[in-house]
């Protein structure tokens, strides 16, 4: 259908992803957040799916982000209230806008769906991805501009960043503004403090001191000490934790990323600092700021990319230095990096590649634990590693496809996840027997052999 001025308005200036997800956060008064069930993106490629649209969480929908719904008129007398709003929704990504379908069936309990939505948004979507929609308003009317965020895309590690989504995050409804406010607290004394430094010409200097991202290692550590105090716990013992696959999830993924995000905030405020100001004080004129701004824009764009790229590279080895302390820990014999005779360098081989090439009748029972944060097509790699022995592949990474997995599964992979991915809606793990828990692994795989693999 011919497109609006409220989707003219949402497709101005068109650009990624990442601009329109940014621009979104700054224009909408709320912002829902929701990871995306099984369910809620089957329908747009499944002719089979009953449901055609995504469902709403009872908590999302009394939330005051959508209009009233209004009780339907039923022809049959004394039958259960069908509630709805109707409401234009514009889809920048795709060039639609719809006029979507809020409807609650009162029969079904709290079951809501929000239906009328276009299947070019969510066909090709990985499992785990997010629906992201913004409540706007032009000339008195109200909008929602709404994005689907692909958990493969690196679009996803800035909407994890923009609304601080923990690892069990779920849905949502956030008020962009009150974020922003409570991240300007958080920084506003440290602010001070690069000020301070930069007029004195101690930039490089409190640089080096204050605004430093810890080793990958040294920042894994302070995670588990966070953790441990958290529980009250002396070790990170895999056969003393009731889901230590979820565990490792958590020290990664919620404990040790929102530390990183903190030093890297602030690296990069003084990065930023001494990029566009330089080194040395002086007295800048407003115009000289904005000039200096402008000419440094190529490398603030490089700058900003690097930071993406740091958080990538960080979480494979953050993943690793928790497995290796749950190893560690649990008193599970294991070498780390051994060069194999294919030149590849799997994470851990439990208990040795001696123990493993031995030949002994025991020999078997050893194996390769390969560590990968997320999959993406990385797997494939693992195949080279197993050079016919036993491999367990771990990851907390929750957009794997059904298809991967069995794929996996015909060359003898197995996979290791968090215990509360096994039968997560959002996610393809369940039902394929060459997946398993970190706790079923260590009980089943590794426990059972410890006697002789010392």
């Amino acid at each position: 259908m011919p497109m609006s001025s409220q989707t003219q308005l949402a497709l101005e200036q068109a650009a990624p992803d990442a601009s329109l997800l940014s621009r979104l956060f700054v224009a909408a008064d709320q912002v829902m957040v929701k990871k995306l069930q099984n369910n809620d993106r089957d329908w747009a490629r499944k002719r089979s799916k009953h449901q055609a649209g995504v469902f709403i969480p009872v908590e999302s929908r009394e939330s005051g982000f959508f209009p009233q719904l209004m009780v339907k008129e039923r022809k049959k007398t004394g039958a259960a209230e069908i509630r709805e709003a109707f409401f234009p929704t514009v889809w920048p990504q795709i060039g639609e806008e719809r006029t979507s379908h809020l409807v609650h069936y009162t029969s079904k309990g709290n079951e809501t769906h929000l239906t009328v939505l276009p299947k070019a948004a969510f066909a090709d979507l990985l499992p785990a991805s997010f629906l992201v929609m913004g409540r706007r308003e032009k000339h008195g009317n109200r909008f929602y501009e709404c994005l689907t965020i692909d958990s493969g895309s690196d679009d996803f590690e800035l909407l994890r960043d923009l609304f601080g989504l923990k690892a069990d995050f779920v849905s949502n409804v956030f008020e962009p503004e009150s974020i922003r406010s409570n991240e300007q607290g958080k920084i506003l004394d440290f602010a001070g403090e690069v000020i301070d430094a930069w007029l004195r010409g101690e930039i490089g200097t409190f640089a080096a001191s204050r605004a430093a991202i810890p080793a990958t290692v040294d920042l894994a550590r302070e995670a588990q000490v966070i953790f441990m105090r958290q529980r009250g716990l002396t070790k990170i013992d895999p056969f003393s934790l009731e889901k230590p696959g979820d565990d490792l999830r958590t020290l990664s993924r919620t404990i040790e990323w929102d530390l990183f995000r903190k030093h890297q905030h602030r690296k990069y405020a003084v990065d930023l600092v001494r990029l566009v100001m330089g080194e040395t004080p002086y007295t800048p004129s407003p115009a000289e700021v904005i000039r200096r701004l402008i000419d440094k824009r190529s490398e603030i764009d490089a700058l900003m990319l690097s930071a993406g790229q740091q958080r990538k590279s960080r979480a494979g080895y953050s993943y690793e230095h928790h497995i290796e302390a749950m190893l560690r820990d649990g008193g599970i014999p294991f070498e780390k990096q051994v060069i194999l005779e294919s030149k590849k360098r799997p994470d851990f081989i439990l208990p040795s590649l001696a123990f493993v090439d031995s030949g002994r009748a025991d020999s078997r029972t050893g194996l390769i634990l390969s560590a990968k944060t997320t999959l993406r097509e990385r797997w494939k790699q693992v195949e080279r590693e197993m050079g016919g022995r036993p491999l367990f592949l771990t990851t907390v990474d929750e957009n794997i496809a059904g298809n991967a997995i069995e794929d996996m599964a015909s060359i003898g992979v197995r996979l290791v996840i968090p215990e509360g991915l096994l039968k997560a809606k959002e996610t393809e793990y369940a039902g394929h027997p060459n997946v398993m828990g970190f706790g079923r692994f260590c009980y089943e795989f590794v426990k059972p052999h410890l006697s002789f693999w010392q």
